[in-house]
């Protein structure tokens, strides 16, 4: 995501308009709701108010995550020009909507966790011969009470829900050209210029007066102002950059730490696990194991 998407998406998710819709979307319908990043490696449901038991319950276990964690690549993908609904093995739908402004999706309104008719015994039977077939010793009774305590929302039902969702964006979207027009004011052109320019090459050899000459101005002079404006040099800068990507890819079990650091435009692991525990506090591996357990 560049870096006028991150502050768009911050700015709306701390709006007191998208914190009230929130609330009342939440009470109204018992669902939950979230305004989530295009490219998340996260479970965009998990924690929030209303999450589903059944969901909640499959969150801690490493393969079911995993199956949900793709499951939800899949309908970001689905979402890009539309409200966009997808059903996992289980029977249970989740729905985005797209947050657009202009040709640019700045995030997804998702909610969902929910069956869109009545779950059946056998049903049931397919989720628990599934989860014994991923190797996942699960207490049987407590799989089946969360399973059928989900909730049931009609097509129709749920069909007014995600209207009123993209209703609802295109509300966020308008105050999002307000927060890019504040923000132009704010910052110099140069800046975000030289910012987005460092997130789109993040992964490359990226020197100084490359990005100087990438804004028309002189090494000098833009690192001068650089500092000024971002209160941090431009070394820092583009480190922070690649230590964040790192993060959001290391949620992604598949890849190895060895790769991302690479992917991410580190020239050696050596430097990658000094950097990255120099921002975070700890190394790589130890964070992934952490966040992974949550």
């Amino acid at each position: 995501m560049e870096t006028s998407d991150r502050y768009i998406l911050k700015a709306l998710a701390d709006s007191r308009l998208y914190r009230d819709f929130q609330s009342a979307f939440s009470a109204a319908t018992s669902l939950p709701l979230t305004l989530r990043p295009v490219e998340s490696w996260q479970l965009p449901l998990h924690g929030r108010a209303n999450e589903n038991r059944f969901c909640s319950f499959m969150s801690l276990m490493g393969r079911s995550c995993a199956v949900c964690l793709h499951m939800q690549q899949r309908l970001a993908r689905r979402a890009s020009e539309r409200a966009a609904s997808i059903t996992c093995v289980h029977g249970l739908t989740d729905t985005a909507v797209p947050v657009r402004l202009d040709d640019q999706i700045v995030g997804l309104l998702q909610t969902g966790q929910v069956f869109r008719s009545a779950p059946t015994l056998r049903q049931f039977d397919r989720t628990a011969r599934l989860f014994s077939a991923w190797g996942m010793g699960v207490d049987k009774e407590k799989l089946k009470e969360t399973f059928f305590q989900t909730p049931v929302i009609p097509p129709r039902q749920y069909d007014s829900f995600v209207r009123l969702l993209t209703v609802f964006s295109e509300h966020l979207a308008m105050v999002g050209r307000q927060v890019l027009v504040q923000r132009a004011n704010a910052e110099p052109t140069m800046i975000v210029r030289a910012k987005e320019f460092i997130r789109e090459r993040h992964a490359e050899s990226l020197r100084l007066g490359q990005v100087a000459g990438a804004v028309n101005a002189s090494a000098f002079y833009f690192c001068k102002m650089f500092k000024k404006v971002t209160g941090i040099n431009f070394t820092d800068y583009v480190a922070q950059v690649r230590v964040e990507k790192a993060r959001n890819l290391l949620l992604n079990p598949d890849l190895r730490v060895s790769e991302i650091a690479y992917a991410v435009g580190f020239q050696s692991l050596t430097h990658f696990n000094r950097v990255f525990k120099k921002a975070v506090g700890q190394p790589p591996g130890r964070y992934r194991h952490q966040v992974g357990s949550r």
